[in-house]
C-alpha cells in the first residue's frame, strides 16, 4: 500500500518556515523564491487538509497544530539527515552499533578498542549507553554489553567478566585514619547504586553480619556518579576497583577495607541470535572474549 506522505520538498520548505516563522528565511535559507516556499506549505496544507500557519499583517504564525507538527517533522528530517550521512560515510565499510553499561565503556573497554579498530579497519563501532536490557528488535543495535544475570530472552550471551567491588571514599571521610573494620564502615553513609541496589546487603551478608539500614542511602544511576560522590565526601562506595583506578592511583579515593565479595551477576555481551552469523559480530565478540579473558588471568594472577 502506497504510504501517505506529502513531498519531501514541502517537508523541508515547512520545517524551515516553521523554525523561522517566516517564509522570506525560509526562502533565503532553501534559495528559493518566497512565491515558491509559500507554493509548497499551500500544497502540504492542502495535503493535510489542515491549516499550518495563521496568515497575519506582520507575516506568519504556526497554529497548534503547526507546531506540534514541525517538531515531528524536524525530528524526522534530523533523522534522515543521520542516516543519510551514514550511509554515505561508511561505503566500503561495516557499521557496529553496540550498546553498553557506560562506566564499563568508557574504563574498560575503551582504552582496548583501538586495537580491535587496528585489525578490523573496515568495521565502525558506534557506542550508545544503556543501564539495562531492551527489547533489540525496536532498536538499531547489533549486540549490547551489560550487567546482569547473562538471562537476556532472543540473545546468546557471553559471558566477559565478574565485577568484585570494594569500599572506597574520601581520604577526609575518614581522616585520620585510613582503615576501617566493616563494623565501622556499617556507621557511615552508604551511597547506593541504582543497578546493585542490595549491593552492600550482599557485601555485609558475605562478612556474617546483618546491617538494617543496608538499603538506604543517595542512590546513583552510574559507577561514575558514584565515584564521584564518594570523592565529595558524601559517603562511602562499593566500586569495582578497575573502573576507578586513577582516582586510587592518585588518592583522590582509598579503599580502607578490602574485603570484597563476587555478585551472581556479571559482564556479557548480548547478540541477538537473528544476528548471530554475522561475520562482523562474530570477529568483535572473538576479540572480546579474548581481551576479557587475558584480563581475568591477569586479574587472577595479581592476587
Amino acid at each position: 500500500m502506497r504510504r501517505k506522505i506529502p513531498p519531501t520538498q514541502a517537508l523541508i520548505c515547512f520545517e524551515s518556515a516553521a523554525r523561522h516563522e517566516s517564509f522570506t528565511k525560509a526562502a533565503e535559507e532553501l534559495a528559493l523564491t518566497q512565491s515558491a516556499v509559500c507554493r509548497q506549505i499551500a500544497n502540504l496544507e492542502e495535503f493535510l487538509d489542515v491549516q499550518l500557519f495563521r496568515r497575519t499583517r506582520r507575516g506568519v504564525k504556526l497554529t497548534e497544530t503547526g507546531q506540534t507538527y514541525s517538531r515531528r517533522i524536524a525530528n524526522g528530517l534530523d533523522a534522515v539527515e543521520r542516516d543519510t550521512l551514514s550511509v554515505m560515510g561508511n561505503q566500503g565499510t561495516a557499521t557496529l552499533e553496540l550498546a553498553l553499561v557506560p562506566t564499563f565503556g568508557t574504563q574498560w573497554l575503551l582504552p582496548r578498542l583501538n586495537s580491535f579498530l587496528v585489525q578490523h579497519p573496515h568495521v565502525t563501532v558506534n557506542l550508545t549507553n544503556r543501564t539495562r536490557p531492551f527489547l533489540f528488535a525496536d532498536t538499531e543495535f547489533d549486540a549490547a554489553i551489560y550487567f546482569g544475570d547473562g538471562d537476556w530472552s532472543g540473545t546468546e550471551a557471553h559471558f566477559l567478566m565478574h565485577e568484585s567491588p570494594v569500599p572506597v571514599c574520601s581520604p577526609a571521610l575518614i581522616a585520620p585514619a585510613s582503615e576501617l573494620t566493616p563494623e565501622q564502615i556499617a556507621q557511615l553513609p552508604l551511597l547506593q547504586q541504582t543497578t546493585r541496589p542490595y549491593a552492600w546487603r550482599q557485601w555485609f551478608a558475605s562478612l556474617g553480619m546483618r546491617v538494617e539500614h543496608d538499603l538506604n542511602g543517595t542512590r546513583l544511576e552510574l559507577f561514575s556518579m558514584l565515584g564521584q560522590a564518594a570523592m565529595h565526601g558524601m559517603g562511602i562506595a562499593l566500586i569495582p576497583p578497575f573502573l576507578i583506578r586513577e582516582e586510587l592511583a592518585s588518592g583522590k579515593l582509598i579503599n580502607p577495607c578490602t574485603h570484597s565479595f563476587e555478585s551472581n551477576n556479571a559482564y556479557y555481551l548480548a547478540i541477538p541470535e537473528r544476528k548471530a552469523e554475522s561475520a562482523t559480530l562474530q570477529g568483535f565478540r572473538d576479540w572480546l572474549l579474548a581481551e576479557a579473558s587475558t584480563y581475568r588471568d591477569a586479574l587472577s594472577a595479581a592476587r
